[in-house]
This record gives structure tokens, sequence and C-alpha cells, in this order.
């Protein structure tokens, strides 16, 4: 998304060049552990913001923000809104199955990303 707009905003202003400080770097995710990793971040970085400003929230939060209430691979999975989910259905054995079974298994609602503040 942001390279589109940095062209379009390019465009408007008929200049070139950089748009936004900061850049969008992508890899490709190869083993379970490193997607089981990526699907903790995604899902529990609103919970370690919270943390590191010092308050906690409850071990059943879920990030209202997310695709988290419709996530099924939680240890303790919590009750899905009603109606379709707004995501796709995983479709590699690395998104579906694979970081479950060879990653470390379904993913603790209170669980947070591990790395720097």
């Amino acid at each position: 998304m942001a390279i589109r707009m940095a062209k379009g905003l390019n465009r408007v202003m008929g200049r070139k060049g950089t748009v936004f400080a900061d850049r969008y770097h992508s890899r490709s995710l190869r083993t379970p552990a490193e997607v089981r990793r990526a699907l903790v971040y995604g899902l529990g970085n609103a919970r370690k913001h919270v943390a590191a400003l010092g308050y906690r929230l409850a071990p059943a939060y879920l990030d209202e923000y997310s695709s988290a209430a419709w996530f099924t691979g939680w240890a303790t999975p919590p009750t899905p809104p009603p109606g379709d989910a707004p995501v796709a259905r995983a479709a590699t054995w690395l998104l579906a199955t694979g970081w479950r079974e060879r990653g470390g298994g379904p993913i603790g609602r209170d669980e947070m990303p591990a790395g720097r503040e």
C-alpha cells in the first residue's frame, strides 16, 4: 500500500524519490516456527504494546482490530462472532497446519511477540 501511495504522491507532486521514511520489508516465511512467530506477532502485538506502557490485559483479550476472533489456532479458542470470517482460509500446509504440528503448537491467548521494545 505504501508503494502505491508513494507513486501516487510523487505523480501528483511531479517528482521522484522517497516519500516515506520507513520502507516495507518482506521475505518468505519458510519454517513452521517462523510462521508461528509471525502469527503470534500479528495476533499479540497489541498486548505487547499495552504491556510496554505498564498495563496488563486479561488473558482472554483479543485485539478487536485484528482477525483474532476468527483465528482457529488458539489453545483456548473463543466463540467466533456470527457471520462469515473476514479472512480467507489458509491455502498452504505451512499456514494451515504446519506451524501448529511442527512449530510449537496452538497459540496461548496471553502470548506476546518476543523481541525489542
